[in-house]
């Protein structure tokens, strides 16, 4: 005989108890709850700012792009886009969503009045 009475009484029933699925799932609802506050949290802080900042440029700015162009904030043309001098009388367009850095505050919006 391959299977002592022992073996064949440690195996239980075919059913599954409460706790033996606690037991199973708890490693992993863990890992999950750990994930979010290492990972995700943050992640979502970072984009946050990020976007702050974006939304927060104005004319005169100088700020560095994701591709590593230094250069001042000229004019604003819309929502997407600005216009970034990077050397005196060339000016490129570029667009907002590639900033990645705001190196020092210009000059405040001029009064209408």
């Amino acid at each position: 005989m391959l299977f002592t009475p022992a073996f064949a009484q440690a195996l239980g029933g075919a059913s599954g108890s409460a706790s033996d699925i606690f037991g199973f799932v708890a490693p992993f609802a863990l890992i999950v709850i750990i994930m979010y506050f290492l990972v995700i949290r943050p992640q979502q802080k970072n984009a946050r700012t990020h976007a702050d900042m974006i939304k927060n440029v104005r004319r005169g700015d100088t700020i560095v792009m994701n591709g590593g162009l230094i250069g001042k904030v000229a004019r604003v043309v819309d929502d997407n886009e600005l216009e970034l001098e990077i050397a005196p009388n060339i000016k490129v367009r570029a667009a907002r969503a590639l900033i990645s850095e705001v190196r020092s505050k210009g000059e405040p919006v001029k009064d209408s009045a």
